[in-house]
C-alpha cells in the first residue's frame, strides 16, 4: 500500500486544499503535515524549489500543486477520463491560479502600494476571471465544471471562491463573487454540501 504525505501550509484553504479535499473524498489515507507559516522562513531551504505545496508518494516526491491536485485527482475518482473534459478541467484550475496570483504578488507589498494594487485587482482583474468562470460553469450545466460531476476543478474554484469571501484580504470586497459571479457562489454551496455527504457516507461505510 502506497504512503501518502502532503505537506502545506497550516491553514484551510491555498494551492495545498484541493489535494488534501481530494485525498478525504477518495478515502485515500494521508499524512496530512501542516507547516505554520511563522516557521517557513527558517525551513524553507529544506524543500524543493523552497515552494509548497509538496506530496510524498513512498518517499517520491511531487511538487506544482496544479499536477498534484490532477493526481490525486485521478486516484480518487475526480479526475476526467475523456480527453476534452479533462482539458476542461485543466483550464479552470490554471485559471483560477491566474487569478490567485495577481494577489499573491501582493502579499509582501507596502501597505500604499498593497491598497493600490489590490484595489485595482478588485475592480478590473477578478472581475473579468470571475466573469468568465461564471460563463463555464453556467455553459457546463450550473453544477458541475466538468465531465457532469464532481471534479478536481470544482474543489479547486470552491477554495478559491472561500479564498475571495473569507474577508481576509484587505482591499478585496468580500462581496466581489456574488456580484461579478453569483452562480459560483451557488457552486460553492452545492459543492460544499457534496463533500459533506461524501465524507459522512464515508464515514458510516
Amino acid at each position: 500500500m502506497e504512503k501518502f504525505k502532503l505537506t502545506y501550509f497550516d491553514f484551510d484553504g491555498g494551492r495545498g486544499e484541493p489535494a488534501r479535499l481530494a485525498l478525504r473524498i477518495g478515502g485515500i489515507e494521508f499524512e496530512d503535515c501542516r507547516i505554520p507559516i511563522a516557521e517557513w522562513p527558517e525551513i524553507k531551504a529544506n524543500y524543493r524549489y523552497h515552494q509548497l505545496p509538496e506530496l510524498e508518494v513512498d518517499g517520491a516526491v511531487l511538487n506544482q500543486s496544479n499536477v498534484i491536485a490532477r493526481y490525486v485527482g485521478k486516484l480518487a475518482g475526480l479526475y476526467p477520463e475523456d480527453d476534452w473534459q479533462a482539458a476542461i478541467c485543466d483550464a479552470v484550475m490554471d485559471t483560477a491560479d491566474d487569478a490567485m496570483q495577481e494577489l499573491v504578488n501582493t502579499f509582501f507589498m507596502e501597505e500604499d502600494e498593497k491598497k493600490s494594487v489590490r484595489e485595482k485587482i478588485a475592480g478590473e482583474t477578478l472581475p473579468l476571471f470571475l466573469s468568465g468562470l461564471n460563463d463555464s460553469l453556467v455553459a457546463a450545466g450550473g453544477n458541475y465544471f466538468a465531465d457532469g460531476r464532481l471534479t478536481i476543478a470544482d474543489l479547486k474554484i470552491l477554495v478559491f471562491v472561500n479564498g475571495l469571501v473569507c474577508g481576509n484580504l484587505d482591499y478585496i470586497p468580500t462581496t466581489i463573487v456574488a456580484e461579478h459571479a453569483p452562480d459560483l457562489m451557488a457552486h460553492k454551496e452545492f459543492i460544499e454540501n457534496h463533500i459533506q455527504q461524501k465524507t459522512q457516507q464515508m464515514d458510516y461505510a
